[in-house]
C-alpha cells in the first residue's frame, strides 16, 4: 500500500534548496529554490523572480509517494504552463488560482517537468481579461458564468464589470470579500451549479492548448538561458513575455476554427449524454466529419480520444459527489453510469491515484477547519 502526505500547505513535500544545485539547469543567488522531500520524491521547483507582478518557474520533479493536497490556492495569480513531462506533456494550460480551498493527489512515480509562467497584481487582471477574451464564444461564456458565480459567492455584485470581478476573486480589490474565512474553506466544486460545473470541465478542456513548434523553442532557450545576474534576468523576461504571447495568440489561430468548431460541438453531444454516449461513427456523422478527424481533433484539442472523453466527465463529476454529497460509493457509481461499484472504482484509482472511499474520507477528515 502507498504511505500518503496529507499536505494543508501547498508545499509540505519541499525543502529549502540552493541555487548551486547541480540538479538545476541553471540558477542565480536571488532564485527561490526548494527540492523534494527524500522521504516524498526526488526534484526541486525553481522560482525566478523577474519583477513585482511576473515571475518564472522551472518545475521538475517525481514523487516516490502519493501526495494528498487540501490547502487554499494561492488566489493572487494566473499561470501559464507548459508541460514537456507528466500526463500533459506537450500541451500548455491556462489556470486561474482563485483562493479556494483545492482538494487534489499527487501520483507517485510520475515526473512533472514544466515551466510557469504566472503574473499578480494589475498584470494578472490585464492577462486573464486577455485570456478570456481570445476564448471561443462558448468558452467565454462559460469562463464568465463561472467568474460570476465565484464572485457573487463571496458577496460581489453581480453586475459588476469582468475587471472588477477579476480583481476581487483574485484578491487584487481593497474592497474584497466580507467573510474570507467562509470561501477559503469552500471549493469550486461546491459553489456552482450542476450545470456551471459541467460547463468547467469544458472551459477547463478548452484552456488547453498543444505547444507549438515556436513555443516549443522558446521554451529551449528558456532552459538553456547562457546568461547570469542581470543580463539572465532580461534575457529570462523577454522570452517568457512572448512564450505566453504566442500562447494567447493560438487561440485565435484561424487555420483550426472550421474542424476544431465540429470537435467543439462533438465534446458538447458527449456531455449531453455522458451515461450513454454514441458510437464514434454516430458522433462523427452528427457533426459532419469522419472518425479519423474526429480522432485526431480531440487528441490535438483535448489531449485525449471520443471515449475518453467522456470518461474523464464522469469521473469528474464522481470527484465532485465525493466532495460535496452525502451519497454512498454504490449510489455515486450508479449517477456516473458504472455498472459495479469495482469498476467504478478502477476507474477513480487511476485518474485520482486513490480509491473513492479513500479519496471520499480525506475530503471529510479535518473539513470544519479548513
Amino acid at each position: 500500500m502507498i504511505r500518503q502526505l496529507r499536505s494543508h500547505q501547498v508545499h509540505d513535500w519541499l525543502l529549502p534548496g540552493s541555487h548551486s544545485d547541480p540538479q538545476l539547469l541553471h540558477a542565480d543567488v536571488d532564485d527561490r529554490i526548494l527540492v523534494c522531500h527524500p522521504d516524498w520524491g526526488r526534484g526541486y521547483r525553481q522560482e525566478i523572480p523577474l519583477r513585482e507582478e511576473l515571475s518564472l518557474l522551472i518545475i521538475d520533479y517525481t514523487f516516490t509517494r502519493a501526495i494528498v493536497t487540501d490547502a487554499v490556492g494561492a488566489g493572487d495569480r494566473i499561470e501559464f504552463e507548459f508541460h514537456l513531462a507528466g500526463n500533459y506533456a506537450g500541451y500548455s494550460l491556462c489556470i486561474p488560482c482563485f483562493m479556494l480551498r483545492q482538494f487534489g493527489v499527487r501520483h507517485p512515480k510520475q515526473r512533472v517537468f514544466k515551466v510557469e509562467i504566472f503574473f499578480k497584481g494589475s498584470a494578472l487582471v490585464d492577462y486573464a481579461q486577455s485570456f478570456i477574451e481570445r476564448l471561443s464564444p462558448e468558452a467565454h461564456t462559460a469562463a464568465e458564468r463561472i467568474l460570476k458565480a465565484v464572485y457573487t459567492y463571496q458577496g460581489g455584485d453581480a453586475r459588476a464589470t469582468i475587471a472588477r470581478m477579476l480583481r476581487q476573486v483574485f484578491g487584487c480589490s481593497s474592497d474584497g470579500p466580507s467573510n474570507v474565512k467562509r470561501h477559503m474553506a469552500t471549493s469550486i466544486e461546491q459553489i456552482l451549479s450542476d450545470r456551471l460545473y459541467t460547463e468547467s470541465f469544458a472551459l477547463n478542456y478548452a484552456t488547453y492548448s498543444p505547444i507549438t513548434a515556436p513555443m516549443q523553442k522558446s521554451l529551449e532557450q528558456i532552459l538553456s538561458c547562457p546568461y547570469q545576474s542581470i543580463h539572465r534576468l532580461n534575457y529570462l523576461e523577454k522570452k517568457a513575455l512572448a512564450l505566453v504571447d504566442l500562447r494567447l495568440n493560438a487561440l485565435l489561430s484561424p487555420a483550426q476554427d472550421y474542424e476544431a468548431s465540429r470537435i467543439h460541438d462533438a465534446a458538447a453531444l458527449l456531455r449531453s449524454q455522458m451515461l450513454s454516449p454514441p458510437s464514434l461513427a454516430a458522433l462523427a456523422r452528427q457533426v459532419g466529419t469522419n472518425r479519423l478527424k474526429l480522432n485526431q481533433g480531440f487528441h490535438t484539442l483535448y489531449g485525449t480520444t471520443p471515449i475518453g472523453y467522456p470518461r474523464s466527465h464522469r469521473l469528474s463529476q464522481a470527484k465532485r459527489l465525493l466532495m460535496t454529497s452525502e451519497l454512498s460509493i454504490d449510489q455515486i457509481a450508479e449517477a456516473v453510469g458504472y455498472s459495479s461499484r469495482s469498476r467504478f472504482a478502477t476507474a477513480f484509482r487511476q485518474r485520482m491515484g486513490l480509491n473513492p472511499k479513500t479519496f471520499q474520507r480525506h475530503v471529510w477528515q479535518d473539513s470544519s477547519v479548513q
